[in-house]
């Protein structure tokens, strides 16, 4: 199946509803085959890492010195495979030359910045075509409003094309199901 890369906050503690959406995420993509890449350390990262590893998948933590330095933080035991980089961009790098598909859940400055760059990798084609699922409605009203603000300079349909939307995580991997044979096409 895909290597996919799953974006989200470090925020999320267990037992709250975004951690248990994000296990629940992590669970789905291993029992439909996938190897899971997250940012490998906390919140998200963790929940959709722990969700994979105890369903039986593959999880990859793309690490980074940077991050340690700022937030002393190692990768999260659910991690199998870790792979260190030194800075942030390295990290970013990594994740978009290594998924065959990108998933996103709401998140801070971090995760805007990985939705971003990958939508603009996409966009330009520094990466093959492949799926962008954004998870929930927050992120769903938040580039809603981005779309509306900078309008019409901004995300023509066919920019837009490039993101489709999910409201949680079964349906985020039924829509991967159905996008992954046309993403290598």
């Amino acid at each position: 199946m895909a290597r996919v890369v799953v974006f989200g906050s470090s925020a999320p503690r267990p037992g709250e509803p975004a951690y248990e959406q994000a296990y629940r995420l992590g669970q789905r993509l291993a029992q439909a085959g996938h190897t899971v890449i997250t940012g490998g350390y906390i919140g998200t990262m963790e929940a959709v890492s722990r969700g994979a590893s105890e369903a039986g998948g593959h999880v990859i933590g793309v690490t980074c010195d940077q991050i340690e330095q700022w937030r002393p933080v190692g990768p999260n035991p659910w991690v199998h495979e870790e792979w260190r980089t030194a800075t942030l961009l390295e990290r970013l790098e990594r994740m978009l030359t290594h998924g065959e598909a990108f998933l996103a859940l709401p998140g801070s400055v971090g995760t805007l910045t990985e939705i971003w760059l990958t939508w603009n990798h996409l966009l330009i084609r520094a990466i093959p075509q492949r799926p962008l699922i954004l998870i929930g409605p927050e992120l769903r009203e938040a580039f809603q409003a981005v779309f509306r603000a900078l309008q019409p300079y901004f995300a023509s349909p066919a920019t837009r094309e490039l993101l489709t939307w999910a409201n949680g995580p079964e349906e985020a991997v039924r829509i991967l199901a159905e996008k992954l044979p046309q993403a290598d096409a």
